[in-house]
């Protein structure tokens, strides 16, 4: 079911008491909450806040006698490593200990205080328990996301070991509890859910223009600014001045009271309404989640953005940031070091084009407070159908092995959304005139070797020539690609010799030797093969990404060797789809460094661990050669 963006919150004749129970991770789902809160508040409605976020998320937003805060936690999220990983075998720990083994205490707490307060209706976002507690007190409940932690654990499990699956489908049973999902843009797969309403991005609202709020801060319409919403920064990182371009600005979000910043940085306070901030930057930089994305999407705001490992939910939001033109992905290693510039031209190069709602907020309002009195939303009839597809996605992931492909279905991506538009990937084009031996292969002199008549051999070196193409539409051409077809149509001299090669199997590298898997490639039939295409050029004549450009410049050495790899089909495992390095970076002194060496450097990102497979031969020939 889709709700139209006219279907508004309006005075309710009577009085309604709400429980709204809020996951404890991050802050993300308190802010946008917020949105939701405030627009009940507007008809009349008290609402009771179950949340572990500090009171000024609501309190600067909201000053109401009918906002009640209660500070409880009843679920974990997922537990942080650092900035930018998850802990999986942590965060099902912890959820545990918070609310598996507690459980029925928790369940007993809940329905005393629910009949307490008199409660209409309990609202999660998305608090698994609260379902099941309301369910036992008799409230009807509804959850609104666009994520469930059933989904997001599903893969935890599968690393952190099949004994912790009980807690995904105790979660799975509690959302069934649920009558029904109020569903926001960028969602994942929820089977749990019997029926889903669809609404608009939920988006806190702007107190002030960009004028306004540049004036406040003191800084010209005219300089360039960038807000850097990076909560959790990494430890012992240090901002430095020469990170940003001359004469931009940089505000700093979640910077700690200790921490010096460049004259170029400006620390931002805690309780600062960052909506207003967002609004009036040229472009954020910072991690994805739904309150970042959303609020790129609906002020038009160039987001550049770092990969966050074991983030189930950001293949999601990430393919709806880059269908409406609003992302840039920066590698993690340019984020820690500091090459920022090119990223950040880019940024403000690209033209953000989302047009839907941004009125959520007051939407989910309205249907919370006509649930709550009394109305029946019909079930969709489309809901069997929405089930199964997401229920497919789901034990997909559950079952997968660590490593395999976790690929979002075109079919999923382009089935339904907020704008009856897909929001996933161009899908890739079918070709229709014959089958793949009748492609022609003229653009291409063979000059050594022999296709064998093998119809994937061809359609690889088809994509080669169409790659030309792209490099040349790109510079006068908006329309969309596979990000990995960007990058590769960048890579290749095509007046130079180019080498392809197709294998079966996987070439494992890093366990000391270059060498294929034997046994898989016994086993694997010899028409499912891996192509690689290579090409050797003199570092002057190198097409470098502006990136590696950027760094290579930055040392102010000149032209020095560089290895770029493009990963097709990156978001089949949610993996960064290029990788690139200084090959001096492979050197201890006049010896290759050594495997140990190596595997910590490739482990750095784990988002581009799978270019070990790769880089590693070269290590692995330099090695050699360094024997002989």
């Amino acid at each position: 079911m889709r709700i139209d963006e006219s279907d508004g919150v309006s005075a309710s004749r009577k009085h309604l008491v709400f429980a709204y129970y809020v996951t404890g991770h991050g802050f993300g789902h308190a802010t946008r909450v917020v949105e939701v809160v405030r627009n009940l508040i507007l008809a009349g409605h008290d609402v009771h806040v179950v949340t572990g976020a500090p009171d000024f998320v609501f309190t600067s937003e909201i000053q109401s006698p009918r906002l009640f805060i209660r500070k409880v936690l009843l679920d974990c999220g997922a537990v942080q490593a650092d900035a930018l990983t998850v802990d999986r075998l942590a965060s099902l720990e912890k959820y545990s200990e918070t609310a598996v083994k507690p459980r029925e205490s928790i369940l007993a707490t809940e329905i005393e205080w629910l009949n307490s307060i008199k409660a209409d209706l309990v609202v999660s976002d998305v608090v698994p328990v609260a379902c099941r507690a309301a369910a036992d007190a008799g409230i009807r409940s509804v959850c609104v996301t666009n994520f469930s932690w059933d989904f997001i654990y599903a893969e935890y499990v599968m690393a952190a070991g099949n004994h912790h699956r009980s807690i995904v489908w105790q979660i799975a049973e509690d959302y069934s509890h649920c009558e029904f999902l109020i569903r926001l843009p960028g969602y994942c797969p929820m089977p749990a859910f019997r029926d889903v309403i669809d609404v608009p991005l939920v988006v806190r609202r702007l107190h002030k223009t960009r004028k306004e709020a540049r004036k406040e801060l003191g800084i010209s319409n005219d300089v360039k600014l960038v807000i850097l919403n990076f909560g959790g920064q990494p430890s012992g990182w240090k901002l430095k001045e020469e990170y940003l371009p001359s004469g931009w600005l940089c505000l700093v979000c979640g910077a700690s009271d200790s921490q010096e910043l460049p004259p170029n940085f400006i620390k931002l306070a805690k309780d600062a309404y960052t909506p207003d901030l967002i609004a009036a930057s040229d472009c954020m930089l910072g991690k994805i989640g739904y309150g970042t994305v959303s609020e790129a999407l609906a002020f038009k705001l160039p987001f550049v953005f770092v990969r966050r490992d074991y983030f189930n939910e950001e293949p999601f939001l990430r393919n709806m940031l880059e269908y409406y033109q609003c992302g840039v992905e920066m590698i993690r290693r340019d984020l820690l070091t500091g090459h920022w510039k090119p990223y950040l031209e880019r940024a403000i190069s690209l033209k953000p084009c989302y047009e839907g709602g941004i009125n959520g907020g007051e939407v989910a309002a309205h249907i919370l407070q006509e649930t709550a009195i009394g109305k029946n939303y019909a079930s969709d009839k489309f809901s069997g159908a929405r089930r199964l597809r997401d229920a497919i996605v789901l034990g997909y992931q559950l079952q997968r092995v660590p490593g395999r492909d976790i690929s979002i279905p075109e079919w999923y991506s382009s089935a339904e959304n907020e704008l009856n538009k897909s929001t996933g990937s161009p899908t890739t084009q079918i070709i229709e005139n014959g089958s793949l031996t009748s492609i022609c292969t003229d653009d291409f002199e063979i000059l050594h070797g022999d296709l064998q008549g093998l119809p994937d051999t061809k359609s690889f070196l088809k994509s080669l020539a169409e790659l030309d193409t792209v490099y040349d539409s790109e510079k006068n051409s908006e329309k969309r690609q596979m990000r990995e077809h960007k990058a590769a149509a960048g890579l290749f001299n095509w007046e130079e010799d180019i080498y392809v090669a197709r294998a079966p199997g996987r070439l494992d590298v890093m366990g000391g030797i270059a060498d294929y898997s034997g046994s898989l490639v016994l086993q694997m039939p010899i028409k499912e093969a891996c192509h690689v295409a290579v090409q050797r050029n003199h570092a002057s004549k190198h097409r470098l990404w502006k990136h590696a450009q950027a760094r290579q410049n930055a040392k102010g050495q000149g032209p020095t060797p560089v290895l770029q790899i493009v990963s097709y089909g990156s978001e089949l495992s949610n993996r960064g789809p290029t990788f690139d390095m200084d090959l001096s970076d492979f050197m201890d002194g006049e010896m290759p460094i050594s495997y140990d060496k190596a595997k910590t450097y490739f482990a750095q990102d784990p988002s581009q661990k799978w270019a070990a497979y790769v880089a590693g031969t070269i290590l692995v020939d330099d090695r050699i050669r360094c024997t002989l």
